[in-house]
């Protein structure tokens, strides 16, 4: 076996030292697995701050009725809450259950789509750009329907008029859970329409989120 001179064996377990501990430094940006959904947040040791990806799945729901129902071009505002915890790989919570997404229902495409603004998590307020899928619209006929579609349903000024007009009952809003106003929304409806065209939103399953940009948490 060769000999190693002091100098030469000290630089030698140098570079062995620091070619060992060169991914843990590395590894400062290190990617976590975000839960339910398959995207990947980044931390970053300078700022400790997390951000979750555009793509990500934010499961959110409406507690305060079944459903909702709402006219094609009705705008309103609606509050939700995170279903389930957000968290990474290493099973952080980055995002607690019954942290509330505040935005509104937006007329898209023949149907309706949530847009959230902004995201509350114990007590801190920051925006958020996501948005759920496009609910499609239903046309409702005159009939006993009506009231399945309304049983256990929070219901928007506009689609209350539409429903009145269909079943002869202006005063179908007032037996609903009525979510937001508009007096305009009321007006030009007349009763005995034979449909209405309304969008019927499942308020546990309609209304999972996706991150449309990232989100950076504070």
């Amino acid at each position: 076996m060769a000999n190693w001179k002091p100098g030469t064996a000290a630089l030698m377990a140098l570079a062995i030292i620091t070619g060992t501990s060169a991914p843990i430094f590395s590894n400062a940006s290190a990617s976590a697995q975000l839960f339910p959904s398959s995207s990947r947040s980044n931390t970053t040791n300078t700022n400790t701050q997390i951000t979750i990806p555009s793509g990500t799945t934010i499961p959110a729901r409406y507690s305060k009725a079944e459903k909702i129902v709402v006219s094609p071009n009705e705008t309103m505002a609606v509050t939700l809450t995170v279903a389930s915890n957000i968290i990474n790989r290493s099973g952080t919570i980055l995002i607690p259950a019954g942290s509330t997404i505040e935005g509104e229902l937006q007329p898209a495409s023949n149907g309706s789509q949530f847009v959230a603004r902004t995201l509350i998590t114990n007590n801190r307020r920051q925006s958020i750009d996501a948005t759920s899928q496009v609910i499609s619209q239903t046309s409702v006929s005159r009939g006993s329907k009506t009231r399945n579609i309304l049983k256990g349903a929070a219901v928007g000024a506009a689609a209350s008029a539409a429903l009145g007009a269909l079943t002869g009952d202006r005063a179908i809003a007032t037996e609903e859970i009525l979510l937001g106003t508009g007096a305009g929304a009321l007006g030009g409806v007349l009763l005995g329409n034979r449909k209405a065209d309304v969008v019927v939103i499942e308020t546990d399953t309609d209304l999972a989120l996706t991150l449309q940009s990232n989100l950076a948490l504070r």
